[in-house]
């Protein structure tokens, strides 16, 4: 079965390179910007890619950047109208230099004196990328695969905050298995703030709270920007600074989570988690609980566990967001309703005396739980 499928690596351009991605950057917010201008000032219905070569005749500079690019920020445009009308989503709002910078192109074919040309190919054992009027970049990333099979549909060319350059590679490939695994072990996790997932089996793992731990750090820097006169030099350069902060705790809590899912999914064949409401969670918490919450990630980690198994032909089941899996007793199922309580730590059961960790409990609740789901399907 296929699959769309991302790949993301670092860019590594020459300076030549930088300042015709910089001037694409321009190209397609520039482009963008102007037919969504025009679409306001005129609502009659169009096809606004018929008006780009008009547009390039008028101003020459669109020419020199790779045309696919402004072609694909006209249709993003078009669906964003289209969505608008059918009141299915925000009406889109005019593109800014000063954030993430990004444009896409698609993957096309092309003959020239009998050989045939493709506009994007990756070379792995020589770690390099071409790009339509880029050429060849060199890139970073997946040093374990040497390399990529499947039929590459489009890439998208971005420049972070932190002024990092990156290229993400959709790629549709045959990865999915035909058939689903025959399931011999089975884990039920349950998600928390101190410690992170606490699975059905005893194990648990530690929420290291990167946000709270670089906290001090980031609120120094804002308050040195604050202070500092602003689109200057040493404005930017701070600038800069909280952007590669916020780049650390981001990746750093990816590559944590990554390891633990990584582990469980290999380790399992039926894995079981919460479905929680973490919105509602953080807004309900309206204190230093509800930073707790967003830093643990938990929406990211049932993704996570959904794409890895899917991936991999096992199951993944979530029990419903108001199973009370603290308060049953996984021994005899007796209910008691006083741990609501998260103070208690230690689930009592006053039916058969059982005495295990609340969290050990939750996890073993929702194992079972979920094989009614498997077992039901």
């Amino acid at each position: 079965m296929k699959i769309y499928k991302g790949y993301k690596f670092r860019l590594y351009p020459d300076k030549k390179q930088i300042e015709l991605i910089n001037k694409t950057f321009g190209c397609v917010r520039f482009t963008y910007n102007y037919f969504l201008l025009k679409h306001q000032k005129d609502n009659t219905k169009r096809k606004l890619i018929n008006e780009l070569k008009e547009l390039q005749e008028q101003n020459p500079f669109l020419k020199e950047v790779d045309s696919c690019a402004l072609r694909c920020a006209i249709f993003k445009l078009e669906d964003s109208l289209k969505g608008r009308l059918s009141k299915k989503a925000e009406p889109p709002a005019l593109k800014r230099k000063y954030v993430k910078q990004s444009y896409q192109t698609n993957y096309m074919t092309y003959t020239y004196n009998g050989k045939k040309y493709s506009s994007i190919e990756i070379d792995l054992k020589n770690r390099k990328i071409k790009l339509p009027k880029l050429g060849q970049i060199g890139i970073k990333g997946y040093h374990n695969k040497k390399e990529i099979n499947g039929d590459i549909i489009n890439a998208t060319i971005s420049k972070e905050t932190t002024g990092k350059y990156y290229v993400s590679v959709i790629i549709l490939e045959d990865t999915l298995p035909n058939t689903k695994v025959e399931p011999k072990k089975v884990i039920g996790i349950d998600l928390g703030i101190k410690d992170l997932i606490t699975t059905s089996n005893g194990e648990k793992f530690v929420n290291k709270k990167y946000a709270i731990i670089n906290e001090e750090k980031l609120q120094r820097l804002q308050r040195k920007l604050s202070n500092q006169e602003r689109n200057s030099k040493n404005y930017f350069k701070t600038k800069e600074k909280i952007a590669r902060a916020y780049a650390t705790v981001k990746n750093s809590r990816k590559h944590h989570i990554t390891n633990i899912i990584n582990k469980i999914v290999k380790d399992n064949d039926i894995i079981v988690s919460e479905n929680l409401e973490v919105k509602k969670m953080i807004t309900v918490n309206k204190n230093k609980s509800a930073k707790n919450i967003a830093d643990a990630s938990f929406y990211s980690i049932c993704n996570l566990l959904k794409w890895k198994t899917k991936l991999q032909g096992k199951y993944y089941y979530q029990v419903d967001t108001y199973f009370p899996s603290s308060q049953i007793c996984s021994r005899c199922g007796y209910k008691n309703l006083k741990i609501k309580d998260l103070n208690i730590r230690t689930y009592t059961c006053k039916n058969c005396g059982l005495e295990i960790d609340r969290d050990i409990n939750a996890s073993i609740n929702i194992m079972f739980e979920g094989l009614k789901q498997h077992y039901k399907s």
